[in-house]
């Protein structure tokens, strides 16, 4: 069984020294890459009165939601930017990206998954007026490009070749796995993939357009293959006041948490966009093989363990 104690004390200088520079090669095709193509780079927040609020995101696990109080205001630590994105895709850049800090403090259990983090970053980019093929054509770019870069790096690294994936990925939705593989859908239909492939129609935040005709959710998450798992998540954006309200109230998420986003929307102001977010350690992870997604960090952040640095 993986021992995250040990992998924290592992001093294997030039395994981790290989591990940050495939992720120094892998970070600059792909920022320079967004450049190319018109997407400004936005600087991060990490404390606000609004964030994700992860619910009721059937994949979510979040022991606890890490809040406290500033110049007299509550506060939270940013679980995503996804509030911030929208806002700003509405009054600012048309298309933008953000290397993103995230805390989410996972359960325990989820220390052995090979997943999971309770503090991780996503290369987060949202597109105004954009549609979910946007999405699927620009990371598909960025992923083939990394892949292209680091192929020669990573040779001693992982235990297979790591091949450069055929554009575009194959589409799948979420009722077709689970109905193929049950409940452990993710991780066989993950481990039996040799190629990335698109989920869809996934039932999940107010923020997730979701079609009212069809009930069809226009949102995705990117599988990797080798059993890596989900490394990207996203969707179509709402934007109608009614529609929002109508699912923060269906789910029982306090409207007070999304005054500023609501103000917007029922101003009109609110514009449709459509965006995503790549986790840098599980994308790391798939491109060099690690056992575990902590192996990603400098200082691993696995869930249950408060390390010394």
């Amino acid at each position: 069984m993986f021992d995250p104690l040990e992998m924290i004390r592992s001093l294997d200088t030039d395994r981790k020294q290989a591990i940050l520079s495939v992720q120094t090669k892998a970070l600059g095709v792909m920022t320079r890459e967004l450049v190319r193509k018109g997407f400004e780079w936005i600087l991060p927040v990490t404390l606000g009165k609004s964030t994700d609020p992860l619910w009721p995101d059937p994949g979510a696990s979040i022991e606890k939601r890490v809040e406290f109080e500033i110049y007299g205001e509550n506060v939270r630590a940013m679980q995503s930017m996804i509030i911030h994105k929208l806002v700003l895709s509405s009054l600012g850049p048309k298309k933008f990206f953000i290397i993103s800090p995230n805390i989410r403090i996972e359960t325990r259990k989820r220390a052995q998954t090979g997943w999971h983090l309770y503090e991780f970053t996503q290369l987060e980019t949202e597109i105004s007026e954009g549609k979910m093929q946007d999405v699927f054509a620009v990371y598909e770019d960025l992923i083939s490009a990394a892949v292209k870069a680091v192929r020669d790096d990573v040779s001693e690294l992982r235990k297979t070749e790591l091949s450069i994936p055929a554009t575009p990925f194959e589409v799948k939705t979420r009722k077709e796995l689970e109905g193929k593989y049950g409940a452990e859908w993710e991780r066989i239909a993950s481990e039996k993939a040799s190629e990335p492939f698109w989920l869809t129609d996934i039932p999940r935040e107010f923020y997730d357009y979701q079609d009212e005709a069809t009930g069809e959710w226009r949102n995705y998450d990117l599988f990797m293959p080798e059993g890596y798992g989900e490394v990207i998540s996203g969707a179509e954006r709402e934007y109608e006041y009614s529609k929002i309200v109508g699912k923060l109230e269906r789910d029982g998420v306090k409207k007070d948490d999304y005054a500023f986003l609501l103000s917007l929307a029922k101003d009109g102001k609110l514009k449709p966009s459509a965006g995503a977010g790549l986790g840098l350690e599980r994308f790391l992870a798939y491109l060099c093989g690690l056992t575990h997604v902590a192996e990603a960090q400098p200082f691993p952040r696995i869930p249950g363990i408060v390390p010394p640095l």
